[in-house]
């Protein structure tokens, strides 16, 4: 059993119903339990122009899955959810469920890199995680969560979405 944190998003639609869509998919499609979730944060679009914003959501997952596998079991879910993919760069999106963290491991083939290649460069998603897991080190940067969140250069707003 491996913890894994992914990183939950959504900016269409009712998007406080598909994070919540998507806990409860992760637990059914026996992805892993969930050991943690982090606060909703409200955040700007992150590397396009939209004016709807994002609710954003960490989430610790205990499994057993292989890397591969909970890529696979996430993008169902995303199918699942309405999530339509294209390859035109960022765009708005039903959910979006990302793996961070897979342990202390690294993974770097075509369809997946762990950990996710830009985690320093987003607060959206280091303020979730210095919430969930304020102590974590990156397994290659050796710097724990909270201390990359109070380095991250980002400027996009992220605020505690009630």
């Amino acid at each position: 059993m491996e913890i894994s944190y992914l990183m939950l998003g959504s900016n269409v639609g009712d998007r406080m119903d598909y994070l919540r869509q998507s806990i409860d998919l992760l637990r059914r499609h026996a992805v892993g339990r969930i050991t943690g979730v982090s606060a909703v944060y409200e955040s700007e679009p992150w590397g396009f122009d939209d004016p709807r914003w994002f609710l954003n959501r960490a989430v610790a997952v205990e499994t057993n899955l292989a890397p591969s596998a909970l890529l696979g079991s996430i993008q169902q879910i995303e199918h699942t959810l309405g999530r339509i993919r294209t390859h035109n760069g960022y765009q708005a999106r039903t959910i979006d469920i990302d793996i961070l963290f897979y342990g202390n491991h690294t993974v770097n083939i075509p369809e997946l890199v762990i950990p996710h290649p830009r985690i320093t460069e987003r607060m959206f998603v280091l303020q979730p995680m210095a919430e969930l897991a304020p102590g974590m080190e990156h397994p290659a940067l050796h710097r724990t969560m909270a201390y990359l969140r109070d380095h991250c250069t980002d400027t996009m707003q992220v605020k505690t979405f009630n």
